[in-house]
Parts: C-alpha cells; structure tokens; sequence
C-alpha cells in the first residue's frame, strides 16, 4: 500500500484522519461552555474541569486496552464497537441532569473515543515503514489538527444559538457518521497471521518489552510530558482568557483555533523537510522551542502582561507540539512493527494520563490566576527536555555521530 496514488492516499488520510480527530473535538468542542456549564449546574470550576479530566483518564486508559485488543482481533472490530459506544455515550452527556452524571458520562466517552485515535495510528504503522512513515503521519497530523481549529469555532457556534447540550447532541451525529465509516469504508490492515495471541500474559509481555527499550520509553516520556503540558493550556485558556482578559466565546475560539494553525505549521515543517533533517534532530529543536515559549509564558503571567503577550509564546509553544509529535510518533513506532497497537497504546496513554493531572492544577489556584498554567507548561517543557538527553540521546560514536549531536 505504499505506492498508493496521491489521490487515494489522501482519501485513506482523510478517513482515518476523521478518527484521530475524535480526541481534540471530544475535548476541544465543549470548551467554550465550560462557564455556561458552571452556571447551570450551579458548581464550581474545578469540577466543570474534572470532567474534562475524566475524559482525558477515559482517552489514555481506552488507548492502552483498545490498542491491545486491536493487535489481538484486528483494528476493525474494535474500532466498530468503541464508536457505537462512543455514540450513545455522547447522547448521555446531553442529558446529564448534574455535575456528577456529566464526569461519568464524559469518562466513558473518552474511553470510547480513544478506539478511533489509538487504532487509526497502529493502522498507520500497519501501511508504512520508514521515511514514508513520517511523511503520511505528518499528512495525518496536517488533516486531523484541522479539529483543533473547529472544533471551539463550532462549539461556540453552537452554543451562541442553543445550550451546550447540542454540543454533545452534535458529537453523538459524529459518532453515528464514524460508525458508517467503518462499516462502509474502512478495511482491514492486519491480517489473521500477524496478530498476536489472545493470550493475556503475552499481552502483558509485550508491554514489559515496550518498556524495556530505552530509547521507545524516552520517545513516549518526552511526547507524553509535552503534551500533558498542553492540556494544561487547553483546560487553563477558557477561563484565562475569558475571565481574566474578558474575551467573548467567540474571540476565544478564535485564538484556540490560532493555536490549531501553529500545531499544523509545526507538524508540516517535519514531514516537508524530513528527507533533509532527521526526525531526532526535529525532535530536540521542538523541545528547545517549547522551553523558550513556555519560559516566556511563565514571565508573562508572573508579570501579569497583556493578552497578545501571552497569545503570542503559547502559539510557539502548541507549535512545537506539532514539531515533537510528527518527529516522536514514526521513531517509537519504527521497530515496533509486531505489536503496533500496544505501542500506539503507551504512546497515547502517557498524553492523557498526564493531562488528567495537570488539568485540574490549572484551576487550582481558582478562574483568576494563569499561573498555575505558567508553571505548569514551563516544568512539562523542561522535563521533556531532561527524557531526551538521558533516555533518547547516544553516546557518540564512529558510526552514530550524527545521531548523537541531534
């Protein structure tokens, strides 16, 4: 399938672009009604943001076991069945008469969704290997970041005309199309000989492995932590930027979506000029990027700075998102052919697992303060930085000296 025409091959990013999307609209949509949410309820915002977490905690457990099961029965059976739950539970979001019935609901959307993001990904390595590896991933990233730029827009559009119970109305029709994809459009990637046994002490034995290699568990940790830093970010802006600088649901889904482009333009530089560049080399420049951007952030909230000061370090922080995840995802998942779906799987479980706690830390110090936020962006950047040089970066040597300064 790697000599694939550009046409079809942009047809097969598109459809499993549609699935990786899942996780930022799951997320990213209902965003703007967080205060809404707030008042309605009559909670506080804490617990407005645990839902979020139980969402993220829902994403990155889902990952683990959805991935699992994808290298035992195939990716399409799984997936089929983690969208029709993904469907029904977005409903039941809609209907949530309180706080508590919402978080539970939102953990088990985020279960389900996770099926489309982990699955698309092993499908990904099931196609490619190599350079072409990282350029349709990068195609993949260039498709489904569109969803960050969306899904605030839409979310915001939906509740200027109704309530945020249509946005969860309207995940649960996305569910309902995705459900039609697989049945109609998707086939199957890994074929009966290639999977692994559904014995579950091998399953386990593939994750003791994973963890063993040095360099997979640097790529994951570096990822994980970065991106766990950017929820964060995610979980922090709606107050931040509403309540502290008095923007409208409209102005910010427009500086979201900002973010959304700068996640695309960092992702695009990697799978353009990957050929020139290698994926390591990428990969610290996007750490050092982060760094710097978030050390900015952090001065600007400690000085409590205008709103574009703020704006204009985070857009270089998401960037360097882009950057890392293109680089990180194609070399953790190089040699990791036999069992792509557990290896997805801890690829994307560490994201969640570590946004689940850094989400409700946003808030901590209540809707009035980014600090929180600062601190938080500028630890996940540094100690990205501190997994790359003591898990991923070799020794130099005669033959990996290139390797080694990158």
């Amino acid at each position: 399938m790697n000599k694939m025409t550009s046409q079809s091959q942009l047809r097969f990013a598109l459809i499993l672009a549609a699935f990786s999307a899942l996780g930022p609209f799951t997320i990213d949509m209902y965003l703007p009604s967080f205060p809404q949410i707030t008042q309605q309820f009559g909670t506080e915002a804490s617990l407005v943001q645990l839902s979020l977490t139980a969402c993220l905690v829902g994403l990155g457990l889902g990952q683990l076991i959805m991935g699992s099961l994808s290298d035992v029965y195939g990716r399409r059976k799984p997936l089929l069945i983690s969208m029709v739950i993904y469907m029904l539970a977005s409903f039941t979001c809609a209907i949530a008469p309180n706080i508590v019935f919402l978080i539970v609901a939102r953990f088990i959307e985020g279960f389900a969704a996770s099926g489309g993001i982990v699955i698309s990904r092993a499908i990904v390595r099931d196609v490619y290997n190599g350079h072409e590896l990282t350029k349709f991933f990068s195609l993949l990233m260039l498709v489904s970041n569109v969803a960050p730029l969306l899904a605030p827009v839409a979310g915001s559009g939906i509740i200027s005309f109704t309530t945020w119970v249509g946005v969860f109305v309207a995940l649960g029709i996305i569910g309902i199309f995705l459900v039609l994809i697989v049945t109609f459009q998707l086939h199957e990637t890994l074929p009966a000989v290639q999977r692994v046994s559904n014995n579950y002490i091998q399953l386990l034995g593939n994750f003791k492995s994973l963890f063993k290699d040095r360099q997979f568990v640097g790529y994951a940790i570096a990822q994980g932590i970065l991106i766990g830093g950017i929820f964060a970010y995610v979980s922090g802006t709606p107050f931040i930027y509403q309540k502290i600088y008095g923007a409208s649901p409209q102005l910010f889904a427009i500086l979201f979506g900002l973010n959304g482009i700068s996640i695309i333009l960092g992702s695009q530089v990697v799978g353009r000029f990957t050929h020139v560049i290698s994926e390591r080399r990428f990969l610290l420049l996007g750490l050092l990027l982060s760094g710097i951007a978030s050390s900015v952030v952090l001065l600007v909230v400690l000085l409590h700075g205008p709103l574009f000061a703020l704006v204009i370090p985070l857009f270089f922080f998401v960037s360097s998102i882009g950057m890392t995840s293109t680089a990180s995802f194609p070399l953790a998942m190089e040699s990791q052919s036999h069992m792509a779906g557990s290896a997805s799987a801890i690829l994307g479980l560490l994201p969640f697992l570590l946004g689940s706690i850094t989400s409700p830390l946003v808030g901590i110090a209540g809707e009035y303060s980014a600090i929180p936020m600062g601190v938080i962006i500028f630890s996940a950047s540094f100690l990205a930085l501190l997994a790359y040089f003591f898990l991923i970066r070799k020794p130099t040597t005669r033959t990996d000296t290139v390797d080694a300064v990158s």
